[in-house]
């Protein structure tokens, strides 16, 4: 081994230069003159504000956590069950007017389309005041 063949452990650290022609120098890398100079100086980025500006321009409408209601008329109910049936959220997934939502009987709401002349037993569904008028009239009942 010679002494021109010795190698360090660890290599030399490169002196940061300075001036023009350096790494760290006149602004030292805080750019020009201004806000961006300023020690702790932050620009707020601008796709924050609109993001920020969004749900007040959308009018914060939530999504409701409640299910909607299945909208039914009493025609299609006159057209589909006969005389005396009982008619609850069950019986009218059966017949096709609605369908399950997530494995649970849908929320029924009936409306007073259409005209009935069958007597029904209606339970666990909601019932316009019209429609319970003419339920009642055609010789039905509500519960």
């Amino acid at each position: 081994m010679q002494f021109n063949n010795l190698k360090r452990k660890t290599e030399n650290r490169p002196t940061t230069l300075l001036g023009r022609g350096g790494k760290r120098g006149k602004t030292s890398g805080r750019g020009g003159k201004g806000q961006t100079a300023r020690a702790g100086h932050k620009a707020r980025p601008e796709m924050r504000d609109t993001i920020k500006r969004l749900p007040k321009l959308r009018g914060y409408a939530f999504k409701s956590y409640q299910a909607r209601p299945v909208i039914v008329n009493v025609g299609d109910l006159n057209l589909l069950f006969s005389n005396g049936d009982a008619v609850n959220p069950k019986t009218i997934v059966l017949a096709g007017l609605a369908e399950m939502s997530a494995s649970k009987n849908p929320v029924i709401k009936i409306l007073a389309g259409g005209e009935v002349d069958k007597k029904l037993v209606i339970s666990n569904c909601t019932v316009s005041k019209e429609a319970k008028a003419k339920i009642e009239k055609a010789g039905g009942q509500v519960k």
